[in-house]
């Protein structure tokens, strides 16, 4: 068997996943990234790894990658939102971070391929490699991981990928017993740097509390909000609209002027979305796909092209709330084909 090298969250996930490579009969090679600085959390997660590859008898090493996150993903998440866009950290941390300096980390100290505790699986479609959706649909990460490179793709492993997370825990602590108990685990953060809101990490780089007007589609003045970079399109609160009988929605974001545009929910319907391609192959095939605009949104049908290095997505039917800087990804039935980065929609 060859030499893997895990990324280690200190979670049960990736935990599990250890000990099922170690099963197979890979050679194992733990690491964890330190990619933020909350030590306080690094030291609780790093003994956790470090008690389990222990248990299993494996090699583990600690990365520290905390400057290179810091410029690659940490600044991009503050300027989008300066930018009044809605970032999708995670979606640029995995072909960047996991799947990107880790992985050339991990060849270097003689690994072949690279294995974390995502919920997605992987599938040879006219023999490419292809990110498939995990079989646990209401856990599943394929979303996340549109933009990595094929070479990235062919190194992968997803152990969990046909399980169930309500199977993995039981599982996990049978076979585990170093795990201890399951109080002490709780599910990772979708954005790890963010402790309680967005919010108090942009208040550390910037000015969030910026009194500013609120308009109408017609570009009336209505009303007035906290600070444009606090809302997000479809936020419903958090700003005042004079005489108002029903409930309005963010419907854009204007940072210039630090004003945003509200309106009905029926005005936050979009039919086409343009994206910057990130990972669509140049010989993309023009025709009918399923589409998601966001992490949770419902696959779409729609009708998909390239022109000048954008992705134009043309639904079958409106979705709601599309936002600049989410990720806009392509499938084939249930195979992530790529995506790219939403710059408007209409």
């Amino acid at each position: 068997m060859s030499k893997v090298a895990l990324l280690m969250s200190g979670g049960v996930d990736s935990s599990y996943c250890a000990y099922l490579l170690k099963k197979a009969g890979h050679e194992v090679l733990g690491i964890y990234l330190k990619l933020h600085d909350k030590e306080a959390k690094h030291e609780v997660f790093i003994r956790n790894c470090m008690r389990v590859s222990e248990f299993l008898g494996i090699d583990f090493r600690v990365i520290d990658a905390r400057e290179e996150f810091k410029n690659a993903v940490y600044n991009e998440f503050i300027e989008s939102y300066k930018r009044g866009e809605t970032p999708n950290p995670c979606a640029l941390c995995n072909p960047l971070m996991k799947f990107g300096l880790a992985l050339d980390r991990a060849i270097k100290l003689g690994c072949e391929s690279i294995a974390t505790g995502h919920y997605a699986r992987l599938s040879d479609i006219c023999g490419i490699r292809r990110i498939q959706e995990a079989r646990d649909k209401s856990k599943d990460q394929s979303y996340f991981l549109y933009a990595l490179s094929q070479d990235s793709i062919d190194r992968l492993i997803f152990p969990l990928g046909d399980m169930l997370k309500e199977d993995v825990k039981p599982k996990a602590f049978a076979a585990l017993p170093v795990l201890g108990d399951l109080e002490s685990y709780k599910e990772s953060q979708e954005i790890c740097f963010v402790e309680t809101d967005y919010i108090d990490i942009l208040k550390k780089h910037t000015k969030v509390e910026d009194r500013g007007i609120v308009r109408d589609i017609h570009g009336n003045a209505i009303g007035e909000h906290k600070g444009y970079m606090q809302y997000t399109i479809g936020k419903r609160k958090g700003f005042n609209v004079r005489g108002a009988h029903e409930p309005h929605f963010v419907l854009k974001i204007n940072p210039e002027q630090n004003e945003i545009i509200v309106g009905k929910k029926e005005d936050l319907k979009t039919n086409l979305v343009r994206a910057i391609n990130k990972s669509l192959p140049e010989h993309f095939t023009h025709g009918s796909y399923k589409t998601k605009v966001r992490y949770r949104s419902t696959p779409s049908d729609a009708d998909i092209k390239i022109e000048n290095g954008n992705i134009i997505a043309t639904l079958k039917e409106p979705v709601f709330g599309v936002a600049k800087g989410q990720a806009l990804v392509v499938y084939q039935d249930d195979i992530v084909l790529g995506g790219g980065v939403i710059v408007d929609s209409m």
